[in-house]
């Protein structure tokens, strides 16, 4: 618009100082009165305007081409409006908080190593029947308490799947509504975010299913070594009855 206007202006200006001096007095044209006409010096007056006239067009091209390219710089640089980073924050937050509420044997290898010592590896056969008992009832336990948890973590992570359609559906249209290359890329980023929250859950879930399995098993080894011990006592033969003397009347 700025560069129609500038060459609207100098085509006036060229067009009014050829229409002064073609209608100057004849006598001015003819060189009466000391005024002389020259057309080779009109001509070369009206080139070199029209050459001004170009280059002040290309300037306006420059001046235009150079506001385009800061234009396309702030689009390029302007920041995404949508940010999933605190839901998604948020739902890592909740299953970190199942897994920290796992009963008796905790995500911890100290931990595990110290109830696996005292409840599984090194069983005492040589206890009484109720110790022995005590033991089976601690490690049903465990089991118990590790289907749970893992039970809790499934649960967590299916409530988890509603958050993340709707982080999924609004960096979508925020990515089809990018109007520059750093709102593509980050929206780019918060999908990728969004996929590592994702595996996350189904790691801790796998993790918690796999703790319950590994205890379960356990559990059934142990019991395995108990039985075979309260069946070696309850085959063994004890003391019984014992024969000796006896008299039916005193002398």
């Amino acid at each position: 618009m700025i560069r129609s206007h500038m060459r609207r202006a100098l085509i006036a200006g060229v067009a009014a100082i050829g229409l002064g001096l073609a209608a100057a007095p004849a006598s001015a044209q003819f060189g009466l009165g000391g005024i002389v006409y020259d057309p080779t010096n009109y001509a070369q007056n009206v080139l070199t305007a029209a050459r001004s006239l170009q280059q002040i067009n290309n300037q306006i091209q420059s001046l235009q081409n150079e506001a385009n390219s800061l234009i396309n710089q702030a689009k390029n640089l302007a920041s995404l409006p949508f940010s999933s980073l605190q839901q998604l924050q948020q739902q890592v937050r909740q299953t970190q908080q199942l897994l920290s509420q796992a009963q008796r044997i905790a995500y911890d290898v100290q931990q595990i190593d110290q109830a696996f010592s005292a409840r599984y590896r090194n069983i005492n056969l040589n206890a009484s029947d109720q110790a022995l008992i005590d033991g089976a009832q601690g490690r049903w336990e465990d089991s118990v308490g590790a289907f749970q948890d893992s039970l809790k973590v499934q649960a967590g992570v299916v409530g988890n799947i509603e958050g993340a359609r709707s982080t999924m559906d609004g960096l979508v249209t925020a990515s089809q509504s990018a109007t520059g290359a750093l709102q593509a890329t980050q929206a780019g980023n918060q999908l990728l975010a969004l996929q590592s929250q994702q595996l996350a859950d189904l790691t801790a879930m796998m993790a918690a299913q796999g703790r319950a399995q590994a205890l379960e098993s356990a559990q059934r080894a142990a019991a395995q070594a108990q039985g075979r011990e309260q069946l070696r006592r309850f085959l063994t033969p004890g003391v019984g009855y014992q024969p000796g003397n006896a008299r039916m009347f005193h002398e």
